[in-house]
């Protein structure tokens, strides 16, 4: 038998061992017993040796292409194991996703998820509309349409995640209300909550990812003491209790004037602290009367059309109110911490 012969015949032997093979594991110890290092391919090919360069020419031809054939069919064997593995399991085991859990322990919506739902019932019975938008936005809505100059330190990559494609990470809900006042016609209330991102040196108050919930107002003669009391009304039915605040001048571009809304700090009860600063007081509420230029961007007649907005941190809320001193385990995704809620 001559070598060609040989090696014709050793392929047709492989495959139908190989067929055998009840698992992969199986498979793979009878791969190696014909195309291992060991294998009786290889010990076949030391006959090459003894053949003329165009003899050696033809049958390693033949040997690389028999090597490729066995390789093929293992790699098919193995593709077939797998799916009849899978195959009977489906067929031995069942599982009924509707079939309730056996187990007295459920499940339950994280802290941030249950202050987020409370704030939209209480500002939809107050007239308001919830509403969403992407979290990878453009800059123009980000930054642009809410009167950030393009030499504002925000645009920085230190403050915010840019894509390879020019788009961004949101830093904040505003850019919802920027939506909305392109989709809506006046008058119209709307709030904005979701997740946001910002480049943030993490601490106890600060974080990289965080919630917020934005809101717009937008009509005719709408004034401060509107947003005041919008704002006085949703931290008492929060906090179910009247809550001591303080109004500071805070410069916005998309808001003029700008204000930043304090409460006293209910972790330590004005006290100081780490969350606080040890100021006892936490910023909790940018907000103002919007921007005559916001305004005009989404094509509206700042003459006619006046409003306030405002932006809340979902997770300093939930620190306040539960008395929390690190903002970090929220996204830690401790269970221990979590079946507090």
């Amino acid at each position: 038998m001559s070598l060609s012969q040989e090696i014709e015949a050793l392929v047709k032997e492989a495959e139908t061992i190989l067929s055998s093979a009840t698992s992969e594991q199986d498979l793979d110890s009878l791969k190696n017993q014909f195309i291992g290092k060991k294998g009786k391919l290889t010990s076949v090919l030391k006959g090459l040796a003894a053949l003329s360069v165009e003899e050696k020419k033809t049958v390693g031809k033949q040997a690389n292409e028999a090597q490729g054939r066995l390789e093929s069919f293992v790699e098919s064997k193995r593709t077939s194991l797998k799916e009849s593995f899978y195959e009977n399991k489906l067929g031995q085991e069942f599982f009924d996703s509707l079939q309730p859990l056996a187990s007295k322990e459920r499940g339950s919506l994280h802290p941030i998820s249950q202050i987020q739902y409370e704030i939209e019932d209480i500002f939809t019975s107050m007239g308001f509309s919830v509403m969403d938008g992407p979290e990878v936005e453009t800059d123009e809505n980000n930054f642009g349409a809410l009167n950030f100059t393009e030499d504002h330190p925000a645009r920085d990559m230190q403050d915010t995640f840019y894509t390879e494609d020019g788009n961004l990470l949101r830093t904040h809900t505003s850019a919802i209300q920027v939506r909305a006042l392109r989709k809506l016609k006046p008058p119209f209330r709307i709030i904005a909550p979701g997740r946001v991102f910002r480049y943030e040196e993490v601490d106890a108050s600060h974080e990289n990812t965080f919630y917020q919930v934005e809101g717009m107002v937008v009509g005719e003669n709408i004034s401060v003491a509107h947003l005041i009391y919008t704002m006085e009304t949703l931290l008492s039915r929060v906090f179910r209790k009247e809550i001591k605040t303080r109004l500071r001048p805070g410069y916005f571009p998309f808001v003029e004037p700008g204000f930043e809304l304090d409460i006293n700090c209910l972790v330590c009860g004005g006290d100081g602290c780490s969350v606080c600063k040890h100021s006892g007081w936490l910023e909790l509420l940018p907000c103002g009367l919007v921007h005559p230029n916001v305004l005009e961007a989404a094509g509206l007649d700042s003459k006619k059309w006046t409003g306030f907005a405002f932006g809340l941190g979902l997770d300093r809320l939930v620190m306040m109110r539960y008395g929390i001193h690190d903002i970090r385990y929220f996204q830690s995704g401790n269970l221990r911490f979590l079946r507090q809620f």
